[in-house]
């Protein structure tokens, strides 16, 4: 790992350190190991010495038992350092996994809008399972096959080291070549990384999307750009094998190259007399024993400049900043919402979002928003429980400037209702009560009857324990909605935004959602944006919005007679409904 820059290898062994201890006692029984490898190839000395030369029954009784004394040490010694070092790289996996989940779920939402899904599962999937790897496997033999290589070229200088000199003299050729090869691995690993992250896009993008690629009878264009992000994949994958195998054909030339002079030279010491069978036939078996440790530590190598790669992309993302969080709590809303001439810039864009806008919602309020598409209704929408931060201007909540607040005691006020309805995989129980785990079974009864929820929910198989598929698949979309509005009214927020909430209803889901949303509307500071004109009417105040300005606001009333833009909406948007 010397190559590893210099914050790389610090974060690493900083992930490390929580558990040195156990990495301590795992590396004390490597040397163990290491020293009982070494000792076969002392035991072969006596063996052709004292048996096959000497043929002493004493050294005959005694070294069987003392192979298989050294065969169960070692088998022992494995067992639990190989264990301690799964466990280590589980534990580490699992904590990585566990604080890079934590970290991206802290993340703006801008950043989010700007990366897929399937990049993002991959980063928690396939980066932390590449670390796991050089963890529980790479590190395992990193170890022992360390210190065995360490141990019998020990054992070999001591026994006679002209001869051990000749034998091991190319290894620092070959390990300065497997070095060297090793290095293009990490360029190629950061490729294989990015090719598996294409993957999970297609993957995420394909089941998530499944309804229109059947609809547009689009499986033949997805199978085609599959195939070739799978391909691209396969072949970077090849280029890594490619080069791993060159490392080890390396360490096979060097070996068998060291192999074969000994043999020469170590063959004529036998010969003239200047060597025993036994001390020849023992340094032979340490030599040959050597390069397979040798050729393990090579592959290590190749391994930790894989590694890199994932581990350089882990903590790149837990570097980027989380969302600002203030220190302010703040009460629950008595007096006003507040815009203060603000503005908001999408990143990446030249066009204002919001320009200037300024108005006072006072509690208990319903200001409904309305305008065209793109003129910023719902990114004023976005900003109060601050998803994105103003450019410029100041939204308060009580005089209290909300980018000061703590994130908590501002999200934990305002309730949320959008026209994209988001249900998890859990049952109906779960899905009411997500913003108050801890709530009664009488509790999230009654929201759900005040959600006109109530009576669908028992018709379910399993009632309230039904499991209402990905995204609430299992329902309709007017069930859907009503479970969301289940879930407002159970948080009981102060502050509520509607965001089209009726807008993909049919007419008859539409109206058993308006009641239920006229529950959750009573008493609350509501910003509407505004889709039936029943909403519109209703409302205190209405705001008209155009190109991220705010030109009018009114009663319905006063803007149909002083508003040319409200006018034209009105017709456009309101008109057909009038007539119904």
């Amino acid at each position: 790992m010397s190559d590893m820059r210099p914050s790389i290898k610090k974060e690493f062994f900083a992930l490390v350190r929580p558990y040195w201890n156990r990495v301590a006692v795992a590396v004390l029984l490597g040397f163990v190991i290491s020293g009982l490898n070494g000792s076969l190839a002392w035991l072969v000395k006596p063996i052709t010495d004292g048996i096959l030369v000497g043929r002493s029954a004493g050294v005959l009784a005694l070294i069987p038992a003392g192979i298989m004394l050294v065969f169960l040490l070692r088998g022992v010694g494995r067992y639990f350092y190989e264990y301690l070092m799964q466990s280590v790289g589980e534990k580490l996996v699992a904590n990585i996994r566990g604080s890079l989940y934590d970290h991206i779920l802290e993340l703006p939402l801008s950043y989010f809008n700007s990366s897929s899904s399937g990049s993002l599962i991959s980063r928690v999937v396939n980066d932390t399972g590449a670390v796991q790897n050089i963890i529980s496997l790479t590190l395992k033999d990193l170890f022992v096959e360390a210190a065995t290589t360490i141990c019998l070229i020990g054992y070999v200088f001591w026994l006679r080291w002209d001869l051990a000199l000749a034998a091991v003299i190319l290894l620092p050729a070959a390990f300065y070549g497997v070095g060297r090869i090793a290095r293009s691995l990490r360029r190629i690993s950061m490729r294989i990384q990015e090719k598996a992250s294409g993957i999970m896009e297609s993957l995420s993008e394909s089941f998530t999307g499944i309804k229109i690629i059947k609809a547009f009878v689009g499986e033949g264009m997805q199978k085609k750009l599959f195939d070739g992000r799978n391909r691209d994949f396969y072949r970077e994958k090849m280029r890594s094998v490619r080069v791993s195998g060159l490392a080890t054909f390396v360490m096979d030339v060097a070996g068998g190259a060291g192999i074969v002079f000994v043999l020469w030279y170590g063959g004529r010491l036998v010969v003239g007399g200047q060597l025993s069978a036994g001390g020849f036939t023992s340094f032979l078996a340490a030599i040959f024993m050597v390069y397979t440790p040798a050729k393990r530590l090579s592959r290590v190598v190749a391994e930790i400049q894989k590694v890199r790669a994932p581990l350089e992309r882990i903590q790149d993302m837990l570097r980027l900043g989380t969302e600002p969080e203030g220190e302010q709590d703040i009460p629950v809303i008595s007096d006003a919402l507040e815009f203060n001439a603000v503005s908001f810039t999408y990143p990446g864009s030249q066009q204002k979002a919001l320009d200037g806008v300024s108005f006072r919602v006072g509690k208990g309020e319903v200001v409904a928003i309305v305008g065209e598409s793109g003129s910023g209704k719902t990114t004023l929408a976005n900003l109060i429980p601050r998803f994105y931060v103003p450019t410029s201007g100041s939204i308060c909540i009580d005089g209290i400037d909300i980018s000061r607040a703590s994130l908590y005691s501002l999200r934990s006020q305002v309730g949320l209702v959008s026209q994209e309805v988001i249900l998890f995989n859990e049952t109906v129980r779960e899905n009411i009560a997500f913003g108050r785990p801890g709530a009664t079974e009488e509790e999230i009864t009654k929201a759900a009857r005040a959600a006109y929820a109530h009576d669908f929910i028992t018709e379910l198989p399993g009632g309230y324990q039904a499991i209402v598929g990905e995204k609430g698949v299992r329902l309709s979309g007017g069930q859907r909605q009503r479970l969301s509005i289940a879930r407002a009214i159970l948080k009981s927020p102060p502050i509520l935004i509607l965001d089209e909430a009726t807008s993909s209803l049919d007419t008859a889901s539409e109206n058993i959602v308006q009641k239920a949303l006229e529950n959750l509307m009573r008493d609350r500071t509501t910003i509407v944006i505004a889709h039936r004109l029943s909403t519109v009417k209703k409302a205190t105040r209405i705001l008209v919005m155009e190109k991220g300005k705010l030109l009018a606001a009114g009663t319905h009333e006063e803007l149909i007679h002083s508003s040319p833009v409200y006018q034209r909406l009105y017709s456009l948007q309101f008109g057909a409904q009038s007539s119904v």
